[in-house]
């Protein structure tokens, strides 16, 4: 009994194995690229020596409140304004377990009224002389981002089950790829705009693999999502020179403008449409999926079909996700600067005036290039995907033909 199972655990691991092999020496050279990449895009440094005076950042409880002139302001919306002195005991650091007056400073803008109980993060200055001061720097959020992060995971586990498992796991990587190659290659002079194309396909093909594996709709899918999201780069770049704006006009530029002073040599103009790139590729992403495994579903169940007929029936899906995918983009950009639209409504400009902002050239950019990209993608995963499984028709129809059992007798 033990030597059939042990034959049957080695037949088990053989044929998954075969149907594996290619995705996992995808996976392992992309892990070597990433490796080498890191490496080429961090300069590791020694640490340098802290000075007599510094300042950490640590974690605390309130345990008293020693004053408290915080009041509500009827202006900020129920927000509040004041001070207040507390008693915190450190959780973290050098002085874990001390004690301290810790004064936490409340505006509209900054701040909130703390409660015995509740945690903070702690500013803590230690001087030159040994002594040292704390304040608030903000509320702790940490258990509940905890929190919110694990009910996402657990909800894309129970819906999504092994699917939604690897889901996360090409979600993983991807953060991993933006903040340990993307950033760090920027920081670094990196021109842009290839720099965040090239990352964007690396993403591509490894969500893919991990996602479906390799096969002609992982293939046709990646190919789309690639040629969709490059559409999308080259329509930002040409609505950025219709529009005579770069990323040098983002409302957020301006610290990255004395990081430049600094020395550090990030390239700002591509700034606006690699965010554009960026944002488009999980929707195109999506669509090129969705599009090439309906096709090739189609093909499984009507395998005489030909090219031209997956083709309208690849429109004819991806005319039912544009819509949608569409309005989507355009809310979601939409929803990300809602406050200062409104700001921008309660002044009234003349609409010539609001047409010709920077901020409404950026977002328009923003929205409808990143829509291109998604709109595109559709017949271009559509034709990708028809012309592959028209071809593997016809090359299975050729091998048929050609089988020993199916030659014709020559007359």
């Amino acid at each position: 009994m033990k030597r059939k199972k042990g034959n049957a655990d080695r037949l088990t691991a053989g044929v998954w194995w075969s149907r594996n092999r290619w995705s996992c020496v995808i996976l392992a050279a992309a892990l070597v690229l990433f490796i080498v990449v890191r490496m080429a895009a961090v300069t590791f440094e020694q640490p340098q020596p802290r000075g007599d005076e510094y300042a950490e950042y640590e974690t605390g409880v309130v345990t008293d409140i020693l004053s408290d002139n915080t009041e509500a302001d009827t202006v900020a919306d129920g927000g509040y304004r004041g001070e207040q002195l507390l008693l915190a005991q450190v959780r973290s650091g050098q002085y874990k377990g001390e004690t301290m007056q810790v004064y936490n400073y409340v505006g509209p803008l900054y701040g909130q009224p703390l409660k015995v109980g509740q945690r903070a993060v702690l500013l803590i200055s230690t001087y030159s002389d040994g002594s040292h001061t704390a304040t608030v720097y903000e509320y702790d959020r940490a258990v509940g981002l905890a929190v919110t992060v694990g009910l996402f995971l657990l909800a894309t586990v129970l819906v999504g089950g092994k699917v939604g498992a690897k889901s996360l796991v090409a979600l993983a990587v991807t953060l991993v790829c933006l903040f340990w190659i993307l950033i760090p290659l920027l920081m670094k002079g990196a021109p842009t705009l290839l720099t965040v194309f090239l990352v964007c396909a690396y993403i591509t093909v490894v969500t893919m693999v991990i996602l479906g594996g390799v096969c002609r709709k992982t293939v046709c899918a990646a190919l789309g999502t690639v040629a969709g999201t490059a559409l999308a780069l080259l329509f930002g770049l040409l609505s950025q020179s219709l529009l005579r704006i770069d990323g040098l006009r983002l409302t957020d530029v301006e610290p990255l403008l004395q990081l430049r002073q600094t020395g550090t040599p990030l390239g700002l103009r591509g700034l606006l449409v690699a965010g554009v790139v960026i944002s488009a590729l999980g929707a195109v992403m999506d669509v090129a999926m969705s599009i090439s495994s309906a096709l090739t579903e189609v093909h499984t169940v009507a395998p005489d079909r030909d090219g031209r007929a997956l083709f309208r029936s690849g429109m004819n899906i991806g005319r039912d996700m544009v819509g949608t995918m569409t309005n989507t983009l355009i809310l979601a950009f939409l929803g990300s600067g809602l406050s200062f639209i409104i700001y921008l409504y309660s002044l009234g400009l003349d609409p010539r005036q609001l047409i010709s902002s920077p901020y409404m050239a950026t977002e328009v950019i923003s929205g409808i290039a990143s829509s291109i990209g998604v709109i595109l993608a559709v017949p271009l995963t559509a034709l990708i995907t028809s012309v592959i499984l028209a071809k593997d028709k016809k090359s299975s129809k050729h091998q048929t033909d050609n089988a020993p059992g199916n030659k014709k007798m020559p007359t």
